[in-house]
């Protein structure tokens, strides 16, 4: 069975989207985990390295790394300077629907691109603050209207960072570092769920020996590589379930090839068996 204490879901969403508005003077250490939801993180202070699906991101004052749903990711915090950031928690579904504008768009773009970063400059740093702010601000009223207006900010927001994302531009050097070879082995993963995937042919298809492959791969996600593919092949299935498909059918496809190990794994990381949580 996976071992969750590695890996895990973090964090559960009930509304449509949520803020926090975090500061921590002790750096706390968080395995490497993911959403069932869609996260931005907007860094205001410290010095953090987002690792996300094999990319370390260095990030700076004002900085917006967009997580989408079912990413591995893990920050890592120095702890002589105290964190501070704003984390938007959103429904995607609820931000594929609104008036016919799909909100994701920079999530599913920056997934394309392989690039996560927003790094707002000049003006549009400040821009960035009063929009989160005046979320932060109406989400936290009582008068009346304010989850309208909340809703309202949110979408600002949002259309503001697509409205950038879809413009593109080029990433300031040195804002992220990665390795072509796992990011190379990680997308063979990615295309090649339903098949078996050992180590062996992992190390033969990308002439390294398994030594290093297994070595780099644990220093780059803070994982295994059976863990990865695990989880990879878990998150395939659940999302083939969430849109209809027949469990048995989501398992097979997704790479478990024995019911039963995949229900196993299953309810380990989900809390409930495949019909359940659909």
């Amino acid at each position: 069975m996976l071992d969750v204490t590695e890996i895990g879901k973090r964090g559960y969403l009930t509304e449509n989207f949520r803020l926090f508005h975090l500061r921590d003077s002790r750096a706390e250490k968080l395995d490497s985990h993911y959403h069932e939801f869609d996260k931005i993180v907007f860094h205001l202070a410290g010095r953090v390295t987002y690792h996300l699906e094999g990319k370390r991101y260095f990030l700076k004052p004002f900085d917006i790394l967009m997580v989408g749903r079912s990413l591995i990711h893990r920050p890592v915090i120095d702890p002589a300077e105290p964190y501070e950031r704003m984390v938007l928690w959103m429904n995607g579904d609820y931000l594929s629907a609104r008036g016919g504008t799909d909100l994701r768009t920079c999530f599913r773009l920056s997934q394309e691109r392989g690039v996560h970063l927003c790094r707002p400059r000049g003006e549009d740093r400040l821009r960035y603050r009063d929009l989160f702010a005046r979320l932060k601000e109406t989400g936290e009223s009582e008068e009346f209207g304010a989850a309208l207006l909340a809703e309202s900010c949110l979408v600002q927001l949002l259309v503001a960072l697509n409205r950038d994302v879809i413009r593109g531009g080029d990433t300031e050097e040195g804002s992220y570092r990665f390795d072509p070879k796992m990011e190379e082995v990680t997308r063979f993963i990615g295309e090649h769920l339903s098949e078996e995937l050992s180590i062996d042919r992992l190390a033969g298809a990308f002439y390294l020996s398994r030594y290093h492959l297994m070595h780099r791969f644990k220093e780059i996600y803070g994982i295994t590589v059976h863990q990865y593919i695990r989880q990879k092949r878990l998150l395939r299935a659940a999302e083939e379930i969430r849109r209809g498909a027949p469990v048995l059918k989501a398992a097979v496809e997704a790479g478990f090839h024995d019911y039963s190990a995949f229900l196993r794994a299953f309810r380990g990381t989900y809390g409930r068996s495949p019909r359940e949580w659909k």
